[in-house]
């Protein structure tokens, strides 16, 4: 076999073609204006920077060394950005870390670490209002945590007998990562969780964007501070309830409706009552139960009937109880959005050894996952075969996966593709 050289040809010519998209979405002037501003000796850019890390994930990468090992030699000398080491992304990312805060609870005896991050979180809403996401016709917020494993040098261990973090996460009409905080792995989703979600919601009054209108969250947020909080800064919330503290509400229940679900008939049925007795307003709220027979027919002590019950806490009373209980299921869509951070955009492969690094990586990961929205939403539209619901594996097969190369002609760059895309020819 004789080989013949010729200039580098890219594997990831589709690459090129969402950096473009990125540059119409403004993304790199976006970055450089929100984030501390670079020396005037520095050779890369927070463009270069973001750029860079979201091409690990849109050419299947899973970790910042994948910029040298397998990237650098696809990308260099293209017209969008320069690529720097993995060495000088990680320090570019350590230098926007914020300190570890230490705290206990009133009679806690557990040292709690947790980290936020104003100027990231600033970013990524910046991001989030310029893609239009707080222009849709209503606003919904879920809020739940998610157990990162890992052996970093503070780590502590979860509840899960293992060791990790556990941040806390906010998506935004079910497919928008809005807001982050790093929490270590001993720290349960009920500690400080009104602090947590006071932080969100004086970030959301200081960048002015739209009223919240719904908010889903599970039994940790079944808390007296967090539904006062709730009813000031939303319109309506719905959140899990804990059957020991609402089981005396069910034999005052009169109607209950049989619906069909996804794992077989439930009934619903609602009440309204006194949850949070002891406290000055004395206030009722609605209460939403679901409930399905128990497969081993089995009686329970406290209900003395054969069914297994679930809750919901809210102050919609406008919708029927079959409604809020489909609009609350809907929640289980955080579980996706997890997954999806995990395995498709890093979150399993933390680089750092400490908390408040982790959370930059974290915040960074999160915004690249946020603009595949757009994206592939975009090309779908132009391409046969890709689907906006598409996960990023089969947008990276089918699009970005295509021999390039840059040429000259003319005095002009030119990219030169080999593709049977009709969309290219």
């Amino acid at each position: 076999m004789k080989i013949l050289k010729s200039s580098p040809i890219s594997a990831f010519g589709g690459m090129y073609f969402v950096l473009e998209h990125l540059n119409t979405l403004n993304i790199g002037n976006l970055c450089n204006k929100h984030l501390p501003s670079m020396p005037n000796q520095s050779k890369y850019d927070w463009k270069d920077i973001i750029y860079s890390f979201s091409s690990i994930f849109y050419c299947g990468g899973d970790c910042i060394e994948d910029i040298g090992t397998h990237l650098q030699a696809h990308f260099i000398n293209n017209p969008y950005f320069k690529i720097p080491s993995p060495d000088t992304v990680l320090r570019r990312f350590s230098m926007l870390s914020t300190e570890v805060q230490t705290c206990r609870t009133k009679r806690g005896k557990v040292d709690h670490m947790f980290c936020v991050n104003d100027t990231l979180a600033h970013l990524n809403l910046e991001i989030l209002k310029h893609m239009g996401v707080f222009r849709a016709k209503e606003i919904v917020l879920d809020y739940d945590n998610t157990i990162l494993f890992a052996e970093k040098k503070d780590c502590k261990m979860h509840y899960k007998r293992d060791y990790g973090y556990q941040p806390g996460v906010f998506t935004i009409n079910e497919d928008h990562v809005l807001y982050i905080e790093n929490r270590n792995g001993n720290s349960d989703a009920k500690s400080f969780q009104n602090e947590t979600i006071g932080r969100l919601f004086q970030l959301l009054e200081a960048e002015q964007t739209p009223r919240v209108n719904h908010f889903r969250a599970d039994a940790a947020s079944y808390q007296y501070d967090v539904v006062s909080l709730l009813e000031k800064n939303v319109d309506y919330f719905y959140i899990g309830c804990r059957n020991d503290y609402i089981e005396k509400f069910i034999p005052q229940v009169k109607k209950w409706e049989t619906i069909k679900g996804d794992i077989g008939h439930l009934e619903i049925g609602s009440v309204e009552g006194n949850i949070f007795t002891g406290h000055a307003d004395n206030k009722c709220y609605r209460i939403v139960f679901k409930r399905r027979l128990k497969e081993d027919g089995q009686l329970d002590l406290i209900t003395q009937d054969a069914y297994e019950y679930r809750a919901i806490l809210t102050n919609n009373y406008d919708w029927s109880a079959a409604d809020v209980a489909s609009f609350y299921n809907r929640r289980g869509n955080m579980e996706r959005q997890f997954d999806i951070l995990k395995n498709d955009f890093g979150w399993n492969n933390m680089p750092f050894s400490f908390l408040n690094e982790n959370l930059v990586f974290l915040y960074f990961s999160a915004i690249c996952r946020n603009l595949y929205n757009p994206l592939i939403k975009y090309f779908s539209q132009k391409i046969k075969g890709l689907k906006a619901c598409f996960r990023i594996k089969k947008f990276i097969f089918r699009f970005i996966i295509m021999p390039a190369k840059w040429i000259k002609q003319a005095g002009q760059l030119k990219l030169r593709i080999y593709s049977y895309h009709s969309y290219f020819t």
